[in-house]
């Protein structure tokens, strides 16, 4: 081993510093005499810096022609974030050397970069005032030499003098290179990589700033962090820029991007262990990985006691996790770790105690970045106002989104974008959906059916009734709300809805759509008017409805007659929903219900329900402004209902026995104004939190409410 002397710093007499943020097409631009190094020191520092993974631009002077540098060469010094020059004994021989160096001692200056001179076999002060071998060079350049060239050679001079006076390494004739170039490759720490960020972002400090917070740097613990959110919310993006922040505080820093994508191909686990070790060890070409089991042995083993910062980029299964990052305890005190994902839920198996969800981009923001895409400003272009907004609109703020939509329509006329935007109300873009069937393909058969549900019924309804009537369908609907929550398809509001994004709800719709895009009656949801009207009137409805809404759309003032023929075949609905009061249905009409959860009718035009109803699923019934004078006939039970609205009916002269419905929770007779009586039995509804009868003028008395109806929290008479 050799001493210390023998390979050692020189001080530094000025400082050097550079942006760490600076777009540089090189990290270190090597600069040496090739005769002298080419094939020795320079070719074997040249390789362990690319082993490294610092990009290395070597120039050798040996294999130019003619008097002039290159202007490619000149750019390329230029663009180095380092540079590194090799003084060697016959260094100051060659013109191309010094043109090259005077360059560089001009950039140092002018776009701040850090110069490394390394002394190899020459003495630090022979380069800094020109002495002995330097000194013979220079009055071989001075031979003959015309006034031009004579202020060439004193600029030559003047980069000498100046580069002898930074810190280098000095190289002695007994020392070991490979001490020395070990020492060289620790500038590693002080090249962030800087990873590519699109320009058109808008809204990231304040999202950067909870980041950074919630990351702590400063303290010396291991810290996982997870950022999750639903595809296309721009997860990617905000972790990118965030590296680029703070990968200058870290010597050691590892990006593992498509990690859900490349965990499917050949090995690829494999390959994204290996890239882990060789970006925070600099071991590129240096350890193979035979499996993963040994991938897990070595990351634990060498980086333990490094302090690291490490990206891994869209996971989709706790494997990904276990085998990359699977423990605290594998990194160093300070390290930190960014993990982002779809599934939430992985995360808090993980012990990964901080998240962040990323929110949709408000309208401001939105507007900004669709702008930047479609019209290559922030503002939107004269006569193109309200239809940006629209856009807008329809983006919902999902960056992906605005993004695909401002490129396709850049250039385009009015006419055409008014056209694409009658396409997008019908069919979403496809390269938007790609995207988010992602989580969507990823969930089990009762998970995709909720989803169905809520995209196609139940988006923006409270989230306790939307969980009874999933229920009442036979779904785990606990189960499945958290998944698609844990999935960031769905989230939960402040006051208990159930929200999705729009282009959520519109990928729901489409999957929908092409299970029969040519016939409605074969589909298992409706909701479009027109689809609705074609089932109900030639009579094109089959078991595979399980869901049906029919909207107030029609312009006609006609009234719409249902028939008991168009309804017979629908044996598996599940959901049946009227919200117009112009349908007019036979005495004798008819629908299955044996599986119904779910009954919303407004202005219900018959007396009663149907002699053959079954409500024995039913968890909500909604007749608001009906003809109903009865509900039922008979001793029909309904021990899963939950909550009935009969609003504003004034027919309504009876209620049945409460114990014909033992669960009940709500019960809305507001403007019920020919109700008498309420049955005496109310005392057996053990559950019932709520009690409107508000405007029931006939109702001029009122059962005893007994202490066993211990939960009611409002009654409004």
């Amino acid at each position: 081993m050799a001493s210390s002397s023998s390979t050692r710093m020189i001080p530094y007499t000025s400082s050097s510093t550079f942006d760490s943020h600076s777009r540089w097409s090189w990290d270190v631009f090597l600069n040496f005499r090739g005769k002298d190094t080419r094939g020795s020191f320079t070719d074997h520092l040249y390789w362990a810096l690319n082993r490294c993974n610092i990009k290395t631009f070597r120039d050798d002077e040996g294999l130019r022609k003619g008097e002039e540098i290159d202007p490619e060469l000149l750019q390329a010094i230029e663009e180095s974030r380092i540079v590194v020059v090799v003084f060697s004994k016959n260094y100051a021989d060659s013109k191309w050397c010094l043109d090259e160096l005077v360059k560089i001692m001009s950039c140092k200056e002018e776009r701040e970069q850090k110069v490394i001179p390394i002394f190899y076999h020459v003495d630090p002060s022979e380069v800094r005032n020109q002495r002995e071998i330097y000194k013979e060079a220079f009055t071989g350049h001075e031979e003959n030499a015309d006034e031009e060239k004579r202020g060439k050679i004193r600029r030559w001079k003047t980069a000498m003098r100046e580069a002898g006076k930074l810190a280098g390494y000095d190289v002695k004739v007994d020392s070991y290179e490979s001490e020395t170039i070990q020492d060289i490759k620790e500038i590693r720490g002080t090249i962030p990589m800087v990873l590519d960020v699109n320009e058109n972002i808008v809204g990231m400090d304040s999202r950067l700033e909870r980041l950074v917070s919630g990351l702590e740097i400063q303290p010396n613990g291991v810290r996982m962090v997870g950022v999750c959110g639903l595809g296309g919310i721009g997860k990617t993006t905000i972790i990118t820029t965030l590296y680029n922040k703070i990968s200058n505080q870290f010597r050691r820093t590892s990006f593992l991007t498509n990690v859900r994508e490349e965990s499917t191909k050949d090995s690829g686990l494999l390959k994204l262990q290996q890239q882990l070790l060789d970006d925070t060890l600099g071991v590129k070409g240096q350890l193979t990985l035979k499996n993963i089991h040994e991938g897990v042995k070595v990351i634990k083993e060498k980086l333990s006691s490094k302090k690291v910062l490490v990206f891994v980029d869209d996971i989709d299964d706790s494997r990904q996790l276990e085998h990359l990052v699977g423990s605290h305890s594998w990194f160093g005190h300070g390290s930190r770790i960014i993990i982002t994902t779809r599934k939430k839920y992985l995360l808090t198996a993980h012990g990964v105690y901080y998240m962040y969800g990323v929110d949709k981009l408000n309208d401001f923001e939105a507007l900004q970045l669709f702008c930047s895409y479609a019209f290559k400003q922030h503002l939107p272009g004269k006569g193109y106002g309200d239809l940006s907004i629209q856009v807008v609109r329809y983006a919902d703020g999902l960056p992906l989104a605005l993004k695909v939509l401002g490129s396709l329509l850049f250039k385009k006329g009015v006419k055409d974008w008014k056209s694409e935007l009658k396409k997008l109300a019908e069919v979403p873009n496809k390269e938007i959906t790609n995207v988010l069937k992602i989580s969507y393909d990823g969930l089990d058969h009762t998970q995709k059916m909720i989803f169905l549900d809520i995209a196609c019924f139940f988006k923006g309804r409270p989230m306790e009734i939307v969980t009874q009537v999933l229920d009442g369908s036979r779904f785990k609907e606990e189960s499945g709300i958290n998944a698609l929550v844990d999935r960031c398809l769905i989230t939960i509001s402040t006051n208990k809805n159930i929200e999705m994004h729009d282009s959520l709800t519109q990928m729901g719709k489409e999957i929908v759509y092409k299970e029969c895009p040519n016939e409605p009656g074969e589909r298992s949801r409706l909701w479009k008017h027109e689809d609705v009207c074609r089932v109900l009137t030639i009579n094109t409805g089959t078991e595979k409805i399980e869901g049906m809404v029919f909207n107030d759309q029609c312009t006609s003032e006609h009234e719409i007659k249902f028939t008991s023929e168009a309804f017979k075949r629908m044996t598996r609905l599940r959901v049946l929903d009227v919200y117009n009061n112009r349908v007019q249905l036979s005495e004798d009409f008819a629908f299955p219900s044996h599986d119904l959860t779910s009954l919303i009718w407004v202005g219900y035009s018959l007396a009663s329900l149907p002699s053959n109803f079954h409500g024995n699923n039913l968890v909500e019934l909604s007749l608001i402004r009906s003809n109903i004078k009865g509900l039922w006939e008979g001793n029909l039970c309904l021990k899963k209902l939950t909550r009935m609205n009969l609003n504003g009916s004034q027919q309504l002269i009876e209620i049945p026995e409460f114990s014909t419905m033992p669960n009940l929770e709500i019960l809305l007779l507001s403007g019920c104004v020919n109700l008498e009586t309420l049955p005496r039995d109310i005392h057996k509804l053990k559950h019932l939190l709520h009690l409107y009868c508000k405007g029931c003028s006939k109702l001029t008395s009122f059962p005893e409410i007994k202490r066993n109806i211990r939960k009611l929290e409002t009654l409004f008479s």
